[in-house]
């Protein structure tokens, strides 16, 4: 496990701290006129997602987690898994909902996502920050009402219901920002 120093913290650092596996959201360096300096971040607990601040004095030492990923493909649910097949080994793991969190409500058969590991145990699922997703269900459009910004709910192949304008029909293909669950465009 490498050591490094909390002056080398950078952003997306991922720690491995007394209680667990913590990634750096932000970090500051702050050097007050008295006293020693100290560096402020902000941490994101990587089994729960919980953010929390925590402070640590400059210069003491602190283990990086190595974390590897692997290209994966989604292939199927199997009960409450995910099923996923690594592209080059062409293993296949199951991954448990509580590993994937928010990201269950984009993943398509046959999708691509990264898959992190630390210690042989899966710690995240990690797709791109917008996918292209059908609408099953809406209610119908409307034409000519773009200026207003009005919204209606619409159901993804998926089963996640996001908001979209109301000349959108359903059977259309959207984009979707995986990040905010927002509507982006039409495909």
């Amino acid at each position: 496990m490498p050591t490094i120093t909390t002056n080398d913290l950078k952003t997306g650092i991922t720690l491995e701290l007394d209680n667990g596996l913590f990634q750096v959201v932000e970090f500051q360096h702050v050097k007050p006129g008295k006293g020693g300096a100290f560096v402020r971040t902000k941490l994101r607990n990587i089994k729960s997602g919980n953010v929390f601040d925590r402070t640590f004095n400059a210069g003491i030492k602190v283990e990086q987690a190595i974390i590897n990923r692997d290209d994966m493909q989604f292939l199927y649910r199997d009960g409450d898994d995910y099923v996923f097949m690594n592209n080059t080994t062409y293993e296949q793991l199951n991954v448990q909902p509580v590993a994937l969190g928010d990201t269950a409500d984009y993943l398509v058969e046959g999708m691509t996502a990264q898959v992190a590991f630390f210690n042989d145990e899966i710690i995240g699922v990690e797709i791109p920050a917008s996918v292209e997703l059908t609408i099953v269900d809406t209610e119908p459009g409307l034409q000519g009402d773009r200026k207003t910004g009005a919204t209606k709910p619409a159901t993804l192949e998926t089963g996640k219901v996001v908001h979209v304008p109301l000349f959108v029909e359903a059977g259309e293909k959207i984009r979707v920002d995986t990040r905010t669950g927002d509507y982006m465009t039409r495909v």
